[in-house]
């Protein structure tokens, strides 16, 4: 029996000219696509990969339940029926393209599915794409990190932050969402604020830059990246 084969394709941030030739290789290829369905709503990476791959809307797609939870049992839960749902259908030969917004190695539901895939004995593969950040520094037109600078890249939402914020280097915040006003606090603790720039959007439709924190909204979009400069070097 012929088994079908998992691919966890980044489109990239928003805008469908920053995919990569081989995600859009791949996706004609394939023979169905699936990606998240997160909260009810279908994952926005659909959206922008089919105006690359128009034919995209012409073949099956598989919404694979992937509810937001932090109870790691139940998103293990979670994560086991989405796996069993794709393995179904690569065990019928199907070729399938799991399409993630941005890399699918940065914060994605993909690699949870790619594990199980594989442990169950079916091959998968990874097909990177442009992360949000890296769009969101060439939207504001400043450097992620310079000579000897490292880069931290932080989930912000999270209770990891301030310990985040006190390690020396860039720091990239992600997926600060409701937690934004909260974020701004740490950041103006840590004197921190007046080295903040964020993009909202970043290549998408609305896509919006915000050199100083002064200029962001106080509910800026889900899709919204940070960039925390606290000192750079001359040049």
């Amino acid at each position: 029996m012929i088994k079908g084969k998992l691919y966890g394709i980044g489109v990239g941030p928003g805008d469908p000219e920053l995919m990569t030739l081989k995600a859009v290789r791949i996706i004609t290829e394939c023979d169905m696509a699936a990606g998240p369905l997160v909260n009810g709503e279908n994952q926005t990476a659909f959206e922008i990969a089919k105006k690359a791959v128009p034919e995209l809307e012409e073949k099956p797609f598989l919404s694979v339940p992937m509810p937001m939870t932090r109870d790691l049992k139940e998103a293990n839960k979670n994560r086991d029926r989405a796996a069993k749902m794709i393995i179904e259908e690569l065990s019928k030969g199907k070729d399938i393209a799991f399409l993630t917004l941005g890399d699918p190695t940065v914060y994605s539901t993909y690699l949870y599915l790619h594990q199980r895939v594989r442990k169950a004995g079916y091959d998968s593969q990874i097909i990177p794409g442009v992360p949000s950040f890296c769009a969101a520094a060439a939207a504001l037109e400043t450097s992620l990190v310079e000579g000897k600078e490292p880069l931290v890249i932080v989930p912000g939402s999270y209770e990891c932050t301030e310990e985040m914020l006190s390690v020396p280097g860039n720091k990239v915040l992600m997926k600060t969402g409701r937690a934004f006003e909260e974020v701004k606090g740490l950041l103006k603790k840590h004197g921190l604020f007046d080295r903040t720039q964020m993009a909202e959007q970043c290549g998408m439709e609305g896509e919006r830059v915000y050199h100083t924190l002064d200029e962001a909204p106080q509910n800026p979009h889900y899709f919204s990246v940070l960039l925390v400069k606290p000192g750079q070097e001359e040049t």
